[in-house]
């Protein structure tokens, strides 16, 4: 058999093609990483990008739903018919 069969060395990544920086907590609204951890991402190392891909599941609660609009009206009674 062929050991030198090539293979492509791509980076794992949590990038889910949701690219939207929420203002409040500058993180990406897809995979959770900070603007700093995305432009370095291809630089870290391996180790550093697993510990990165590690703490993603917890900043999932930093996302609030919506507080503003019909709804939130109608919930505090503002809303006129």
């Amino acid at each position: 058999m062929n050991e030198r069969i090539w293979k492509r060395s791509e980076i794992e990544s949590p990038c889910v093609n949701i690219c939207v920086v929420h203002p409040e907590t500058r993180l990406c609204a897809g995979c959770y990483r900070s603007i700093d951890e995305i432009s370095a991402w291809s630089r870290l190392t391996p180790e550093a990008r697993a510990e990165v891909m590690a703490e993603l599941p917890s900043r999932a609660g930093e996302f609030h739903k919506r507080r503003g609009g019909r709804a939130a009206r109608l919930a505090r009674g503002g809303a006129k018919l």
